[in-house]
């Protein structure tokens, strides 16, 4: 049986006046199986290529934000997953924003995370 889930591509911009991105991580929510996750990865030389003077430990403590607070060790876990989910890709103009919410189904949505990750922030098609 298959659920239907929500995820969004956690983005880094290391300068928001000139709008160029990398992909960071992805947040996952599932609902029905009561699931929050994230899985984020930072290409250090990828950021400094956008930005050379681009605090990379900053950028990644940043996103180990992202995954506490989804797997409930951040200062929002106090909320449920739902409203985490939701806080996390309102929009914002920071270091790491959230894109566009997608949507999907599968049975297993920490699989489909770890998929996510690999296809959309390693691009790893497999």
């Amino acid at each position: 049986m298959t659920f239907p889930f929500e995820y969004a591509v956690l983005r880094v911009v290391p300068r928001i006046e000139r709008g160029e991105s990398i992909n960071g991580g992805v947040v996952v929510y599932c609902r029905d199986l009561d699931y929050l996750g994230a899985r984020v990865q930072l290409d250090a030389d990828r950021l400094r290529a956008l930005d050379p003077g681009a605090d990379v430990e900053a950028v990644a403590a940043a996103l180990r934000s992202v995954a506490g607070t989804c797997d409930g060790t951040g200062r929002a876990s106090v909320e449920d997953i739902g409203r985490r989910f939701r806080w996390l890709v309102a929009p914002r103009s920071t270091v790491v924003q959230a894109g566009p919410v997608h949507t999907g189904l599968t049975d297993d949505p920490a699989a489909e995370t770890e998929r996510l990750l690999r296809l959309l922030v390693l691009a790893i098609d497999r």
